[in-house]
This record gives C-alpha cells, sequence and structure tokens, in this order.
C-alpha cells in the first residue's frame, strides 16, 4: 500500500507536523527524505529493509556510498545522495556545539534586541517574548500590529504562545514611533492583564518595554511590576 493511501494519522509528514520528529522512526524520517518506494513497496518499508542491513545503525548508513545504495530497487542516485546528504548533516551537527541563547535579564538587554527591530516602524507593534527560567530566549511572537490596546491584544493567545514555548519567564515589549518614552493609560492596562494572567498561570513577568529610537520605559524599573 501507498504511504499516500495509509490512514492520515500513520503517514510520516503528518506525522511529523502533529507530534514533532521526535515521534518518528529512522525509518520514517529517512521515508520522507526519499519521498516514494517503488511498485512494491513503499517509502517507509524501502529504508526498513535499507536500514536493516545496515544493523539498524544509522552510523553504518553513512558509511554507504552511492553505489552501494542504489543496488536497492526504487533507491536511485538522487534518493540514495539525500540519503547520504541528511547523515553527513547529522555527523556536522553533532561536531558543532549548541548555540547560545541570548539572556535577557535586564531591561537594557531586551532594548538591545528590540530597538533594531521596531525603530523604524511607523506603527505600533507589540511582541512577547517567550523565555526560559535562566531568561534566555526561547522564541519572540509579535502579538498586534497597529496599536495597543485590549482589542488588539488578546491576552489569552500570549498565555498560549508562552505555553506552547513552555516559557517560564515571559516580556511584553512594544515601541512608540512618536519617540515618547512616557507609557499611556492603555499601556498600564495591558501591563496589569498581562501581570494578573502570568500571575494565574505561575509564569514571571519579567517587563515591559515600550521602546522608541533613544530610550526606553521599563515597567520592571520603575517599580511597576
Amino acid at each position: 500500500m501507498k504511504i499516500n493511501e495509509w490512514a492520515e494519522e500513520d503517514r510520516p509528514r503528518e506525522k511529523l507536523a502533529r507530534l514533532g520528529a521526535g515521534a518518528l522512526t529512522n525509518a520514517e524520517l529517512l521515508a520522507i527524505l526519499i519521498g516514494s518506494g517503488s511498485a512494491g513497496e513503499s517509502a517507509v518499508e524501502l529504508m526498513k529493509r535499507v536500514l536493516a542491513d545496515c544493523k539498524n545503525n544509522l552510523n553504518t548508513l553513512g558509511k554507504q556510498t552511492v553505489s552501494e545504495l542504489t543496488r536497492y530497487n526504487g533507491m536511485g542516485p538522487a534518493k540514495a545522495i539525500t540519503v547520504l546528504a541528511a547523515c553527513e548533516l547529522g555527523k556536522r551537527r553533532q561536531l558543532e556545539q549548541a548555540e547560545e541563547r541570548e539572556a535577557l535579564n535586564s531591561a537594557d538587554a531586551i532594548y538591545g534586541m528590540m530597538r533594531p527591530l521596531m525603530q523604524d516602524l511607523d506603527v505600533e507593534e507589540a511582541w512577547a517574548l517567550m523565555l526560559n527560567q535562566n531568561c534566555r530566549l526561547i522564541r519572540r511572537v509579535r502579538i498586534s500590529h497597529g496599536g495597543l490596546s485590549q482589542t488588539l491584544v488578546d491576552v489569552r493567545v500570549i498565555m498560549r504562545e508562552a505555553l506552547l514555548s513552555n516559557a517560564t519567564v515571559l516580556a511584553l515589549c512594544h515601541n512608540h514611533p512618536s519617540n515618547s518614552a512616557r507609557p499611556s493609560r492603555d499601556d498600564d492596562t495591558i501591563t496589569q492583564t498581562v501581570k494578573r494572567a502570568c500571575e494565574t498561570m505561575r509564569i514571571h513577568f519579567l517587563d515591559h518595554l515600550i521602546v522608541t529610537d533613544s530610550t526606553y520605559y521599563s515597567y520592571r524599573e520603575e517599580g511597576r511590576l
């Protein structure tokens, strides 16, 4: 049976999108790379057979040559090269050190990262910064474009993104195109709303920064958090 005839939840691509790459077997991951098998077997079955001949060891697979891999029915030169390229990337990844996530444990550090992103905007944008317990950046998410008010910023979206990112610390950041760092009433309202939501979800609300071209306003530094 071809993979496109399988139940959708069993297809490697759909399975990866739904559950993440870690949920797939080596054969399923390799099947995504080669795309198809032969008339007699699916891509997953083909890669199971190849891996079995390599004693299910990816290091052994990476030592194969293009000519050795193309002996398998359904494995042409292009597929063989793709598999070997993936093995080489895996090896190179092991040789590299993990990238150090930027620490954002101060208003200065947040401003230094966000100012280049926001300084030329002619409208307000709000961003949520998802951080781990060491205040290192996991990801940043734009949550509004065009203003900052309760109608534009959905705190539920911020909390959902924080939970999906496994964030334990959260910072909020938005710009003032007027270049005035003075917070507005809407700014104050959103700050307190996010603070209460974080307290409920047991997430540390690190700061809310207002960014301008030359300076910033920090609710934390001003003693308002």
